[in-house]
């Protein structure tokens, strides 16, 4: 009698073990597969003049979204200071042409470039100069996801 009742309890253990053991992986099937199928659109408003915030936060988080295709369509805009520190800075600049080798699309707003004097600059780098703030209207209203440094 103990012996059926030890070989009962043992395979209770494995077969719980084994549902458990399923269920986790179906979990994390189910994740990939939904992750998969929300991929949406990302817009980066670049505001800050601040060079380490490019580098370390914006340029970083931007290019490795664009590399390991999180998003299905990711536009940069350079709006503000950022214009002024794109447009004097060479490694910055370098860095906005990986980015957009990767399918990132640079927007920089023309109000903004034009009151730090580099549309003609950021231009001469490929990046769409115009007046951004329809876009950005659109990007909110729309199927945008709208992240601000």
């Amino acid at each position: 009698m103990r012996k059926i009742i030890k070989l009962n309890f043992l395979f209770l253990i494995g077969f719980l073990f084994c549902s458990i053991a399923t269920h986790g992986q179906t979990i994390e099937k189910q994740e990939e597969i939904n992750l998969e199928n929300t991929k949406q659109n990302l817009a980066v408003i670049w505001t800050s003049g601040d060079r380490d915030v490019a580098l370390k936060m914006v340029f970083m988080y931007t290019n490795y979204s664009s590399k390991m295709k999180w998003w299905d369509k990711i536009n940069l805009v350079v709006w503000g200071p950022s214009a002024k520190l794109l447009s004097e800075d060479k490694e910055l600049q370098d860095y906005v042409a990986k980015m957009q080798k990767s399918g990132v699309t640079i927007f920089a707003c023309k109000a903004c470039a034009d009151s730090y004097g580099v549309s003609t600059k950021l231009e001469s780098l490929g990046i769409d100069v115009k007046y951004m703030g329809k876009p950005l209207t659109e990007y909110l209203q729309k199927d945008y996801k709208v992240i601000t440094f």
